[in-house]
């Protein structure tokens, strides 16, 4: 699978990730334990034209056998009545093992994006925790999904950045509140 290695290098460029040792101030694993709920908006290159869309968060990050476990779901609100807009509720799963790279870690369910699979890894930068996902559609085009989660003493800070081919898909930022460790 040397390919997909390069494909990662190069993408790992171009989004601006490293994966270069954690420094010591670093914080530690268990720092991002716990459930979080908040809110925030997405925005895409149409946001001045059709406005932005106004969504929910729930986030459980856990200790799960050798590495941990991270829980999310987005509820988005859109359209129709606005008394009772359209709702639609994602939810995504992944769990991850420390690597020998300190700081850095390797999904389980690891599948090749050239065969449909999608390719994740995490990693911690002071008190953020990075989640890389790479897909590769039919066609060739990548598409790499960015989660960016700080821990703040109110609880947490959210950005989501979705790259498709290099351009820009959309970001999602929004607060969250710790409500359970």
């Amino acid at each position: 699978m040397p390919r997909i290695y390069r494909i990662l290098a190069v993408l790992c460029v171009v989004c601006g990730a490293s994966l270069s040792p954690a420094a010591a101030q670093d914080l530690p694993l268990g720092a991002f334990f716990g459930s979080f709920k908040g809110g925030g908006v997405a925005e895409n290159r149409d946001s001045i034209y059709f406005g932005v869309t106004v969504r929910d968060f729930d986030v459980t990050i856990k200790p799960e056998g050798q590495g941990f476990k991270v829980d999310w779901a987005t509820i988005i609100r859109r359209g129709g009545d606005p008394n009772n807009p359209k709702v639609k509720r994602k939810t995504q799963s992944a769990t991850f093992l420390a690597t020998d790279k300190p700081g850095v870690y390797r999904a389980t369910d690891l599948a090749d994006p050239l065969q449909g699979g999608k390719y994740a890894w995490a990693r911690i930068e002071k008190q953020t925790l990075y989640v890389y996902a790479l897909l590769i559609g039919d066609d060739g085009r990548y598409d790499m999904q960015i989660y960016e989660r700080t821990i703040k003493p109110s609880g947490m800070d959210f950005i989501f950045h979705r790259v498709r081919d290099g351009e820009p898909v959309r970001t999602v930022k929004g607060k969250l509140i710790k409500y359970a460790n």
